[in-house]
């Protein structure tokens, strides 16, 4: 009997060991979700956090005071409060965004003619400090030569912004970029992407805004390499990038650090594409991907990896091209598969 007594209470404080470690991960993340998306400003946010946390610790109380049930019961019910709230938090295109953020690029498409609208062509002098030009241009599909992906780094190696660039025929150049679309003053968070902070944007640019804002002014480190596809499926590409960012104005969607971001929004596209593209833990450290499109043979072939980066190192000749008409064609300079 005593045994069995023993092992029943074991047996118990395993359980509600179990259950206190599930409620602290549920707390987690409760507390990161009200720290970030709390309404009523900074006192909503650390009122409802602190009421939060006493909560727990009073269900912890109970869980280990002999009231366990009751204890489990008003947590479960709290949490899924909690979750319905959550699910309130819906996108939204109305905010007050900040100026580079502040439209979303989109396309018409007639026969072989591309007509985008809100393209991003910013002067930049300083972070702050700039003057805003949104342009309508035209690309013509049959005259589409290349595609170009830009890798632009700013602090840890594995990760990266990418960028897709088009080239045509006739010198003009767009790129594509998948944007954390930021309020006026509000600051980029890994953490805050997982949780609602921030929706997506898309959009087209020119190269001696987007490229130059990121090496010349933002103090970043980019890499310009030579993606090969085929005729058809560089204009498959773009057109996708036309038709991705019109559904986005249409429907406003929330960035996810992970699920929906600069690298993953790309790699559904191409997916659409190419057959048989496989997942890989680099679609995540987005510093990695030009390994991962090299593996894909993606890359100019008779190349290593290595060479391909160093060459492809933009950062010094976008900094002396400054905001030079031939700004596009001096960073390409010894790039791999450009001449």
């Amino acid at each position: 009997m005593v045994c069995e007594f023993i092992m029943t209470r074991c047996a118990l404080r395993i359980v509600l060991a179990l259950v206190t470690l599930l409620i602290i991960v549920f707390s987690v993340w409760s507390v990161l979700a009200l720290w970030f998306q709390a309404p009523w400003g900074m006192l909503g946010r650390y009122g409802l956090v602190a009421l939060w946390l006493a909560w727990t610790l009073l269900v912890f109380w109970l869980l280990w005071s002999g009231s366990g049930w009751l204890g489990i019961a008003g947590y479960a019910l709290a949490f899924a409060g909690l979750l319905g709230w959550w699910g309130t938090l819906t996108p939204s295109h109305e905010r007050q965004w900040a100026d580079d953020l502040a439209h979303i690029t989109t396309g018409e498409v007639h026969g072989n003619l591309v007509t985008l609208h809100n393209v991003r062509n910013f002067t930049w002098y300083g972070e702050q400090d700039y003057t805003a030009a949104w342009e309508t241009r035209e690309y013509d599909l049959t005259q589409l030569e290349s595609v170009d992906m830009v890798t632009s780094y700013w602090g840890m190696p594995a990760i990266a912004h990418v960028l897709v660039s088009f080239g045509f025929t006739d010198g003009k150049f767009v790129t594509f970029t998948v944007e954390v679309r930021r309020e006026v003053a509000e600051e980029f968070s890994e953490v805050g992407g997982f949780f609602k902070q921030f929706e997506l944007a898309i959009i087209a640019s020119d190269e001696r805004d987007v490229v130059h804002v990121r090496t010349n002014i933002r103090g970043e480190d980019a890499y310009l390499y030579r993606v090969g596809l085929s005729k058809t499926a560089m204009r498959s590409l773009l057109l996708a990038y036309v038709k991705e960012a019109n559904n986005l104005a249409s429907n406003p969607r929330f960035y996810q650090t992970v699920t929906a971001n600069c690298t993953t929004l790309v790699f559904t596209m191409m997916r659409s594409i190419v057959d048989g593209l496989p997942l890989d833990y680099r679609l995540l450290l987005s510093g990695y991907l030009p390994s991962y499109v090299q593996k894909m043979g993606g890359l100019e072939p008779g190349y290593p990896l290595q060479e391909l980066r160093e060459a492809g190192r933009i950062t010094q000749r976008a900094q002396q091209a400054g905001r030079n008409d031939d700004f596009s064609m001096v960073i390409r300079q010894g790039v791999p598969g450009w001449r």
